[in-house]
């Protein structure tokens, strides 16, 4: 972990490039660090991914609009400044990504972290041993 989701209004595709954003917030949270320098999230456990939906309405459907949700899960036990510093990092990435097109329509932008528990999980992994691996070479 940690895995963000990018749920977007599908007419957000034609206007802005996802994949790029995809890579943007991956980066970002391979940046995060705790205060002593350690870092937060293995690369290993990272995963973000935008999946556009189809069909949505936005307020009572008489504007135009558009929308990006953003959900970060990750395992329980950060700090809520760690929490935060994440929080703040990634909405700051989406809304510079986001922000000519911001300037020319209705757009909502939002973000939520939440933290799950180990319990009720089931993980089968090698990508953090192949991530340690190329990090030695």
């Amino acid at each position: 972990m940690p895995h963000l989701t990018l749920e977007y209004s599908a007419d957000i595709r034609r206007k802005s490039d996802m994949k790029a954003l995809c890579g943007k917030l991956a980066r970002c949270l391979v940046a995060q660090r705790t205060d002593d320098g350690k870092i937060v999230y293995p690369i290993g456990g990272i995963r973000v991914r935008a999946l556009p939906a189809e069909d949505y309405c936005i307020g009572d459907g008489s504007q135009e609009g558009a929308f990006v949700h953003g959900a970060l899960k990750i395992a329980a036990g950060r700090s809520e400044q760690t929490k935060k510093s994440t929080g703040d990092a990634l909405f700051e990435i989406m809304k510079e990504h986001f922000a000519p097109l911001y300037e020319q329509q209705g757009l909502a932008l939002s973000l939520e972290i939440s933290e799950f528990s180990e319990t009720g999980t089931w993980k089968h992994n090698n990508l953090h041993a192949r991530f340690r691996a190329a990090e030695q070479k």
